[in-house]
């Protein structure tokens, strides 16, 4: 969309609203914000299947997803967060050196202030509402920009948070990179962007120019690893079912898999077996049970994909089927697929899967070294001295053991990613600390030992800063 005059008057409006109210958030109370997250809650729940609706026009995700996917991690996160932000908030009182006897000092969490969250399309409720969660808790004010590709998810979310915040606390603006650009030429406090790390470049030079402080959730290519001795249809079931929920459009999906050579075929058959029992009813030659492709454009990315590793040689072992009036793509597997190939070069985010071998374990870590630092690691292996060795020798984000996806879900765990995938973490008090600014505070009493060595420096305040620079 162009911005005309109106619309860029009415983002003033918002940021200088929100700005005057950000003394007000950082002093609100913990019960105030409690129940603001509870009312988010309880609204959510009560439309559950409304929200269902939109993301199903979105995306066609079926309802159960929906509700697994998209509704059940918010109102897990808002569960966590309320149980205890008391704690969280609580004045921390840390020590003090014998050098400043007398003093007392503490660290308080404070709001950050006007923060901006930009959500991506692939969880477009999901990674809109979580991120909110937190920085509701931190005590700020909130302008969020939903992805214009959900366009229907995006215009439920306007509706749902003026339904529930006055506009000076939490707002949500509408439309596509134009309307980023200009939002992020404001002054915030704090950037929480999620999405590709081509957009976050851009979205870290313009949040350089204001010094905003910033959280990029992005993505990368997550290899597995799997052992030689781990059971190879084990793998095969959580690897189907966290490969091609959404379609494969999932910053944390994993995006090949590495496994030993003899064992490839036994592992590629078992992938074929668990893509038809969770995607395929009866003789249906279509996929039940099974999201679409988010527009033509993505469409059309994974098609070209494909078709250039086909071309280099790759096998399609399972799917392959293409229909692009319904943006539709089958789960898909690849064999005899090059470490080189153009599908190794960026990350996939659909439904295909390409299928690595290896020798040596050894030869599997250079070459994940090798490609810019993944979101996660996974890896399946009862081995711990084998599993340790991968951790040692491997940087990436998160790192999840015998599964995929899973570690998302556990409130308690940082997540986000390193370098190229991503800068700070969210979720739970993660995400609350993300959002806010952790203040020193000391209290000095009248007579202080460090008056001793304020100036003129005579022989006896000498040689006392070189008594106390020597034992204290």
């Amino acid at each position: 969309m162009s911005i005309n005059k109106d619309f860029e008057r009415e983002i003033d409006r918002l940021f200088e609203l929100q700005k005057k109210n950000v003394v007000r958030l950082r002093t609100s109370s913990v019960n105030d914000r409690i129940m603001k997250l509870k009312k988010l809650k309880e609204y959510i729940w009560a439309n559950r299947e409304k929200i269902q609706e939109v993301v199903y026009n979105d995306l066609r995700k079926p309802p159960e997803e929906v509700l697994l996917t998209e509704i059940y991690p918010v109102i897990a996160e808002i569960k966590h967060v309320t149980k205890n932000l008391k704690r969280w908030t609580k004045l921390q009182k840390v020590g003090t050196p014998v050098s400043l006897f007398g003093a007392k000092s503490f660290c308080r969490f404070e709001s950050k202030g006007v923060v901006l969250i930009i959500s991506p399309w692939n969880y477009p409720f999901q990674l809109s509402i979580g991120p909110l969660v937190t920085a509701i808790a931190a005590g700020n004010a909130v302008i969020l920009k939903p992805s214009e590709l959900s366009l229907n998810t995006s215009g439920y979310i306007k509706k749902l948070v003026a339904d529930i915040f006055d506009e000076s606390e939490v707002a949500v603006i509408e439309g596509d990179a134009e309307v980023a650009q200009k939002l992020l030429e404001k002054s915030f406090n704090h950037i929480f962007f999620t999405g590709s790390t081509k957009v976050a470049k851009s979205v870290l030079q313009k949040a350089s120019e204001v010094l905003s402080s910033v959280t990029l959730e992005l993505g990368g290519k997550s290899p597995v690893i799997i052992d030689e001795k781990f059971d190879i249809k084990e793998a095969a079931k959580k690897i189907t079912w966290g490969k091609y929920i959404n379609a494969g459009q999932t910053c944390i999906a994993p995006d090949y898999v590495f496994v030993k050579k003899e064992l490839a075929g036994d592992f590629v058959n078992n992938l074929k077996h668990y893509i038809k029992k969770y995607y395929y009813s009866g003789s249906s030659e279509r996929c039940t049970n099974y999201c679409s492709i988010i527009n033509k454009r993505h469409f059309n990315r994974l098609k070209s994909v494909f078709d250039m590793t086909v071309k280099e040689g790759a096998k399609v072992c399972e799917g392959g089927w293409f229909i692009e009036e319904e943006c539709y793509i089958s789960p898909t597997v690849l064999t005899d697929v090059g470490k080189d190939s153009h599908i190794m070069e960026e990350e996939i985010f659909g439904p295909i899967l390409p299928v690595l071998t290896y020798e040596g374990i050894d030869d599997v870590i250079e070459y994940i070294n090798s490609k810019p630092t993944p979101l996660v690691l996974y890896v399946f292996s009862r081995d711990k001295r084998f599993y340790t060795h991968i951790i040692n020798n491997v940087i990436s984000g998160d790192c999840l053991i015998n599964d995929v996806i899973a570690h998302y879900a556990n409130h308690k765990l940082p997540f986000g990613g390193h370098n190229a995938s991503g800068i700070g973490k969210s979720h739970g008090y993660y995400g609350f600390k993300e959002f806010s600014h952790l203040r020193s505070i000391m209290v000095q009493p009248k007579h202080t030992m460090i008056q001793l060595l304020y100036p003129p420096y005579s022989d006896f305040v000498k040689k006392l800063i070189r008594w106390s620079v020597k034992y204290f």
